[in-house]
């Protein structure tokens, strides 16, 4: 029942959507103020980023948090406390999603693969990465299962190093599969602005 409540919060979303640059973009308004944005390659259907933007208490909004996509890149835009440029050793960790898998990974990391543990903590709901030589260790969720309220399987993880990148796989349950499939369908019916046309449409 969770996965359909999650499909029907996004089909009463307020959408707008808006094609440009190879990408879709697609921009969802909660009823409870809550703002996501999504953007799809046109010809893949592929999702690559994901974006949540929360109203804060005083009704100011807040900055976006990026769920699946390559984080900011500093100095694009307007200088915020996510554009403090990092040490380009320091490991970057950033979700990227194939059609049948969740997969992350983590860049800078030049240890070799056996260093590396990565299980499932049942208990807190998330995937912990962690090294032999306590050099990096990293607890992360799958927002996707929680909103779904599906558990997490340790035989649907796995994970490979390559180029000092840590690439870790989570194989996405079929209900994740179908949800996905039913969005595609809904969002087709949206109808979607290029961005030579000006604003986006709304539905």
């Amino acid at each position: 029942m969770a996965v359909t409540g999650w499909l029907e919060s996004l089909r009463t979303a307020e959408k707008t959507a808006l094609l440009q640059d190879g990408r879709r973009k697609v921009h969802y308004l909660f009823p409870d103020g809550k703002e996501m944005a999504e953007e799809y390659d046109e010809k893949s259907g592929e999702l690559l980023v994901r974006k949540w933007r929360v109203k804060s208490a005083l009704g100011a909004l807040g900055q976006w948090q990026i769920e699946v996509g390559e984080p900011a890149l500093p100095g694009a835009g307007s200088l915020g406390p996510e554009f403090i440029k990092e040490n380009n050793a320091n490991p970057i960790f950033m979700r990227k999603d194939t059609k049948m898998n969740f997969q992350w990974r983590i860049r800078n990391l030049p240890y070799p693969k056996d260093v590396y543990s990565v299980c499932v903590d049942h208990k807190e709901r998330c995937i912990v990465v962690r090294t032999t030589n306590k050099k990096y260790y990293k607890k992360f969720s799958i927002p996707d299962l929680d909103r779904h309220q599906l558990p997490l399987d340790e035989s649907s993880l796995s994970f490979a190093h390559a180029n000092c990148t840590l690439i870790i796989s989570y194989q996405k349950p079929k209900e994740i599969l179908v949800a996905e499939a039913e969005l595609q369908k809904e969002l087709k019916k949206v109808k979607t602005a290029h961005s030579s046309d000006g604003d986006c449409k709304t539905q």
